[in-house]
């Protein structure tokens, strides 16, 4: 990928942000181009920004192109991003060792509408958990379609030290800020250790035969105009109010129930209570009951 065309954003570099999105939406399809797009399968229960609840106010950068209050989670590019990487959507060549995974999903903006021509570039370790720093291995960009979606054909990276499975990704709407950031692997022993690790960038996985297949959707922080009969207004609101049984530091197993802010939630993944983890921040973690 050109220079050019990524300008660094001033986040990256830095750990990891938490965020507090809104807990779980009714699902809803997306109107005009993607009403015919099929949802997939997905597991731990994971919101898709295609999940978009009805509101009067225009919508957080969240990846759950949702209402909550914070922006999307941005992460550290690490050591082993490189400019210039090949325009291509699939990360696979000839002899190549692996679980086969497809990652697709969308780009949205604030209103919820999809970006198209948005600039999505990938890079991943292999097998081993090796980075290409020579060459081009595991490392492409791509654009998005005139749908805002994305499709993605890699391998499941492997594990290296100190850290749990991720995919690097930068996505920048056409002339926008770049979000720099990391896909993460549900049910994965190391993401409970990983010291930047966000289950809000965790990806709905789903066994496909002897691939996976993934899902994710991301939101820029990009105004857009609602289109004809939607609504209209300004970004309000904050967190749900604190309270309840929920505690940080506790150690939740699937089935655990809790309150938080006057709702209850059912335990989806094992894990230890975090701030920032909050039940209506992570619905990979919690499902509302």
């Amino acid at each position: 990928m050109d220079d050019d065309r990524v300008q660094q954003d001033g986040h990256d570099g830095h750990d990891a942000q938490q965020e507090r999105p809104a807990g779980i939406s009714r699902k809803k399809l997306l109107k005009v181009a993607l009403a015919a797009v099929p949802l997939p399968m997905v597991l731990g229960g994971v919101a898709l920004a295609r999940d978009a609840k009805t509101t009067q106010e225009p919508l957080v950068p969240t990846p759950y192109c949702d209402d909550g209050d914070d922006p999307t989670p941005q992460q550290t590019e690490g050591p082993y991003f490189k400019p210039n990487s090949p325009l291509r959507s699939s990360l696979l060549e000839p002899g190549t060792k692996g679980t086969r995974l497809t990652v697709s999903g969308y780009v949205f903006g604030l209103a919820c509408r999809p970006i198209a021509n948005a600039l999505l570039d990938f890079w991943q370790a292999d097998v081993n958990g090796a980075y290409d720093n020579v060459g081009f291995r595991f490392r492409g960009h791509q654009f998005t379609d005139a749908r805002g979606a994305f499709k993605l054909e890699t391998i499941v990276p492997g594990l290296y030290p100190g850290r749990t499975r991720h995919i690097h990704v930068k996505v920048q709407a056409p002339n926008q800020r770049i979000l720099t950031t990391q896909l993460y692997f549900p049910g994965e022993p190391r993401n409970q250790t990983d010291t930047i690790f966000n289950p809000a960038l965790l990806m709905n996985v789903r066994q496909d035969g002897s691939a996976k297949q993934g899902t994710y959707d991301f939101v820029l922080n990009v105004r857009q105009q609602p289109g004809p009969g939607e609504p209209t207004g300004q970004p309000t609101g904050g967190p749900s109010q604190p309270g309840g049984t929920w505690a940080e530091g506790t150690d939740y197993k699937a089935g655990d129930q809790v309150t938080y802010g006057g709702t209850s939630y059912r335990c989806l993944q094992p894990h230890t209570a975090r701030a920032g983890w909050e039940p209506p921040a992570v619905p990979a973690l919690w499902q509302r009951v």
